[in-house]
Parts: structure tokens; sequence; C-alpha cells
């Protein structure tokens, strides 16, 4: 069956599929892959994601999160130097070739047989090779991985106007921003005039109503990509605002 649910990818995250369609799709782009292909996905960003089995068979995907803390020892192990923050695509597609390919093949019995006790070092190992390889392939990665530059305070109304869709804590959204929880409140009252979760309501109402009015779209269609968590919270909400159901709204 398949599965929607939006993701927020706090390290950096490679992707390998093994089986089935993979979309990943945030506020700047759009990324698919199928059956053998990987991604590399840039750290603090927010995304929906929906996972599709093809040809009958189970949908299986490998995820790596290569968490700061490792990426900063191998930075130190290889001496490796960044001089620049990264500007570049937060999401890429690896090109495969025989070492990533063959590297691919050797991290799936980790994943198969998942029961059996692993040790922690050759955990280690894997994702060290797997850092190591994705530089070989792609040398300019070097700059998405080692990274280390917190988010700079970005512009809270064009962030806010482009995932206000996504449903997730109001800690999280400050996070992205770079500020403080009380900072983006803070922030967010003299933007907007309203508090975050008020805003986002309203927000999330109001281009819904857009939605139904003006596109035809069918509310079952809509709510869960507004970020309402189910038809009838977004069924109640929509009346208590405009005075009449979804439905009614057709």
């Amino acid at each position: 069956m398949r599965k929607e649910k939006v993701g927020f990818f706090e390290n950096n995250t490679l992707v390998l599929q093994v089986s089935g369609h993979f979309m990943l799709e945030t506020s700047v782009q759009r990324i698919s892959m199928s059956g053998g292909e990987m991604l590399l996905i840039r750290k603090n960003q927010l995304g929906e994601i929906t996972k599709t089995p093809l040809g009958g068979e189970d949908y299986q995907t490998i995820v790596i999160s290569l968490q700061e803390d490792l990426l900063r020892k191998i930075a130190l192990e290889e001496q490796i130097e960044v001089r620049q923050k990264y500007t570049g695509q937060p999401n890429i597609l690896i090109p495969g070739n025989d070492f990533l390919n063959g590297y691919f093949q050797s991290v799936i019995p980790y994943v198969r047989n998942a029961d059996k006790k692993i040790a922690t070092t050759l955990g280690i190992l894997k994702v060290k090779e797997g850092v190591q390889l994705l530089l070989h392939a792609m040398p300019g990665l070097k700059e998405f991985l080692f990274d280390f530059s917190e988010p700079h305070k970005i512009d809270l109304e064009k962030f806010m106007l482009s995932n206000f869709h996504f449903n997730v804590p109001v800690e999280k959204f400050a996070q992205l921003t770079g500020r403080s929880l009380a900072g983006f409140k803070r922030d967010f009252q003299k933007t907007f005039g309203l508090s975050p979760r008020h805003w986002l309501q309203e927000k999330r109402l109001t281009e819904a109503r857009h939605l139904i009015e003006k596109k035809n779209r069918k509310p079952s269609a809509i709510y869960l990509d507004l970020g309402f968590e189910s038809l009838s919270h977004f069924s109640r909400s929509f009346k208590k605002k405009f005075g009449r159901t979804p439905t009614e709204s057709l």
C-alpha cells in the first residue's frame, strides 16, 4: 500500500532504494527513484515522502543517517577541511558506479538480518565506507557532508509561506529558521501579528478553501497535504471558520 508521511531530516541521510518507488517532495525540489538508485538528503529539511510498491514486490528502502558527530570524526581523521558553506542543491541523486553498487549490495544483509546482533564498530565502519565512496564518486560532496555551520537566521516570512503545509511541531519550524523557540515566537508575532499555531491554522484553512472552491479539489484529497491529521479534524476546523463543511463548499 502506498504510504505518505512528513519527514524531518535532522542529519544528512543516504537512502538506498532496494525495491519499489520512493518520492521526496520539499518546498524547493521533487525527486523520485526506483530500485537500485541512491539519494543523498541534506540535513535540516522538511519533506513529504511517498512510498509505492511496484509489480507486486515489497517496498524496501535502506536509510543511513550520517550523524554529525561521526562526520566530524571522519573530518578529523581524514584531515578534511571545508572553507565555505554549502550552497548547492539540498537533495542529490547519486550516480551509480561499481564501487557504490558493491557497497549497496554489501549493506543489504545487515538489514535483512536485523535480528542478529552486529557490533556497533562494524556498523560505524560501513557508514565510514559509504562516506568515502560518496566522496570518491563525487568529490564536490565534501562541502555537502562536512558543512558544520549552524542554520543561519533565515527569512521567516518566506520560509513559512513555503512550508506551512508540513505537519510538524512549532519547535521544528524554529530550529529550521535558526531560532530558539522563544525567538521564533517573538519574531513570528512581529512578522505575522499572530501566534505560530493560530497563523498555521488560518493559513491552511484559507488555502483549503481556495483549492476546494477555485480548483475543485476534493476535501479527502487535500487535508493531509495541508498538514491536518485527519479528515474529521479538517472538516470541524473548516466549518468552525467558514460556517459550512468542506463538502458543502464544493
